[in-house]
């Protein structure tokens, strides 16, 4: 079977065989349900307070403040509303560049009476730090910016931002599923500066998709978005997918085992990459901001990212496209929009997220791939000018 270098580690990573073999015995015979009274019910209560524990150990928070989802999407929109049901409609505040799962609930929550805010960044990505102070200033109630973004790996200056969000009463949420597995993310310390929750996902650091959590000061009131049977203290309502959530456990005891060990080859890899696509002519995207040490953002002048992801992705590499998720909707990156790229620019972008299990090698393998699939779209463009 034909399988392209996997370069598309944000969007998804392989899942490590400790997490499979960890999960399997939940699958088979281990099935109980884990508020059930028995033995059965007990052994997968005991499985998930034990991933409750490695979630919270990986992000230096405490067990009773991880809350368990289905996913990111999920965790963000369960602080996002469920937040915003406990206040009184007010101003609301998120980065111009958060994912789709935090602005898309910031807007809904606009037809019941709240304001939102979408805080500007700087042609790095960078949320700006005057046009915060100024949104602080009119004190918002709820705040989300996300630690490391999606597509161009920026990271953003939490706990500066915090601070300003603390003294404006507001709470803070941030997305860090991006994050975990290639920062060291201490919920305590970013708590310490005013950050009241963080969002981290399975499937990003080597766990199964369909676990994640919304790690939660308690002093924090939400409502949540499915009622029910009172799981999760009350806050996710739902039979526990409790081989998932084992995966999670043992994915995040290796991520933040790994972490320290994993930057350096990234890190080193990522500057290649960045070396040989400004040879080729590239423009790279936040190049000039602190980033996740995996992430390379760039775009070829004239080209279409679609086409160039599908390009590479017949010649055996799996990238992607910094396009809408949408194949109807030919609008660019929004992100890249926040940060003031030309949209034309913006259609071409490219994203390689690189992962523990690539390689040198594969570097310079896709860079060679990439110079003669470049040069043929161009010569393509050419001929159609």
């Amino acid at each position: 079977m034909f399988a392209p270098v996997y370069l598309d580690h944000n969007a998804s990573t392989p899942p490590d065989p400790a997490v499979l073999e960890a999960m399997l015995p939940y699958l088979s015979g281990r099935f109980g349900n884990a508020s059930s009274r028995h033995e059965y019910g007990r052994a997968a209560r005991r499985a998930i307070d034990e991933a409750r524990d490695q979630v919270a150990a990986a992000v230096g928070a405490h067990a009773s403040e991880v809350v368990f989802t289905s996913g990111g999407s999920e965790a963000n929109n369960l602080f996002i509303k469920g937040a915003a049901v406990c206040l009184k409609p007010g101003l609301l505040a998120v980065s111009a560049i958060e994912h789709p799962c935090v602005i898309k609930p910031a807007e809904q929550l606009c037809k019941h009476g709240w304001t939102l805010e979408k805080l500007t960044v700087d042609a790095s990505g960078r949320v700006d730090i005057g046009n915060f102070a100024a949104i602080m200033a009119r004190k918002p109630k709820i705040v989300s910016v996300m630690l490391a973004n999606n597509e161009t790996g920026v990271l953003q200056d939490l706990e500066s931002l915090a601070e300003y969000a603390r003294m404006a009463g507001a709470w803070f949420h941030t997305d860090a599923v991006q994050a975990v597995g290639k920062l060291a993310v201490d919920f305590r310390r970013l708590n310490a500066a005013g950050v009241h929750a963080l969002t981290l996902s399975a499937h990003k650091i080597g766990g199964p998709k369909g676990a994640a959590a919304l790690v939660l000061d308690k002093r924090v009131e939400l409502e949540p978005l499915i009622a029910g049977g009172g799981h999760e203290r009350g806050l996710r309502s739902g039979t526990e997918n409790v081989a998932a959530i084992v995966g999670f456990g043992v994915a995040c005891t290796l991520a933040a085992e790994r972490q320290a060990t994993l930057a350096k080859p990234l890190l080193e890899m990522r500057r290649r990459l960045e070396a040989g696509l400004t040879g080729l002519g590239a423009t790279l995207f936040g190049q000039a901001a602190e980033r996740l040490p995996n992430t390379v953002y760039f775009s070829f002048p004239e080209l279409d990212g679609e086409t160039l992801v599908g390009y590479l992705d017949r010649a055996g590499y799996a990238v992607a496209s910094g396009a809408a998720c949408s194949s109807a909707n030919p609008e660019p990156s929004h992100v890249l929009r926040a940060m003031g790229v030309d949209p034309g620019l913006a259609r071409g972008a490219v994203r390689v997220s690189l992962g523990g299990g690539n390689s040198g090698e594969q570097v310079a393998g896709f860079l060679k791939t990439l110079q003669a699939t470049v040069a043929g779209l161009q010569r393509l463009t050419a001929m159609t000018a």
